[in-house]
């Protein structure tokens, strides 16, 4: 398929996204929570507008085309709600200690910066937390653009967005626990690469089988993956990080460049 070798191009350069919230950290001595407020909320109506208004509907008219109309609508409510079912037992499977997306959960941070190893041990636990949420988010893109590329960029864009500041909260405890923006930059890297990893599995097990069908299941599971990724991890980071109101105008922000984005793309 003429389009895999960009579709892999993309995967990786969205996945890589989370090195360019690694090397924001060392631009400033203390983390910028207004600019992290911000950032989270504008990823979120990133990837809520992309999910609800593009993908699911693709989802819908390829599971109608294969299914009929009744039960490819129901496949398609079924797979995305699937989705969010999946992505919330990867959650439930990540200590909530080590999950850099549950804000709730009670930690001690002078006891981590006075012990250096722990520190260090959280960056890197945070960084395979991070590389199991972004695996189906390179199947995500690598199959869209496969299909699509008017469909897959705006969905990189927003999953590139997603992964800045993740980047952050990887690279910003293992730089303050070794002192190596080195380290920190590697990690922050390595936990991205998890998406084009993504992309090698959907091309060498889901490709060879691709159908509407399965693109629609795939669509529809995804937008519910980033749907309940943006309602239960980046919106409450992003109030929980700054002003909420701070948060609201980022994800209307996000919003409105995806309606841009789509709109130009048409």
């Amino acid at each position: 398929m003429e389009n895999v070798a960009l579709a892999f191009l993309l995967t990786t350069l969205s996945g890589l996204a989370t090195g360019i919230g690694g090397a924001i950290v060392f631009f400033t001595k203390r983390t910028n929570t207004k600019f992290l407020s911000v950032s989270l909320g504008f990823s979120a109506g990133v990837m809520i507008y992309v999910s609800l208004v593009e993908m699911f509907r693709e989802a819908d008219e390829l599971l109608q085309a294969a299914l009929g109309a009744r039960q490819g609508n129901m496949a398609a409510i079924l797979a995305f709600f699937g989705g969010m079912l999946l992505i919330a037992i990867i959650d439930r499977l990540v200590p909530c200690e080590e999950n850099p997306h549950e804000i709730a959960c009670p930690t001690d941070q002078r006891d981590a910066i006075k012990h250096k190893h722990k520190l260090k041990r959280t960056g890197i636990m945070t960084a395979l937390a991070i590389a199991i949420h972004n695996f189906p988010e390179g199947i995500a893109s690598f199959v869209s653009a496969t299909q699509s590329l008017q469909l897959a960029i705006p969905i990189v864009v927003a999953i590139a967005i997603h992964n800045i500041p993740e980047g952050i909260s990887v690279a910003a405890p293992i730089f303050y626990a070794t002192g190596s923006r080195r380290k920190a930059m590697f990690w922050s890297f390595l936990s991205g690469l998890s998406e084009p990893l993504g992309a090698l599995v959907g091309y060498l097990i889901l490709l060879p089988f691709m159908n509407d069908m399965i693109y629609g299941i795939l669509f529809a599971a995804v937008a519910g993956i980033m749907v309940f990724i943006s309602l239960d991890e980046l919106l409450p980071s992003a109030a929980a990080y700054g002003e909420h109101h701070l948060s609201m105008y980022g994800l209307v922000s996000g919003m409105v460049l995806m309606a841009l984005s789509l709109w130009l793309f048409m």
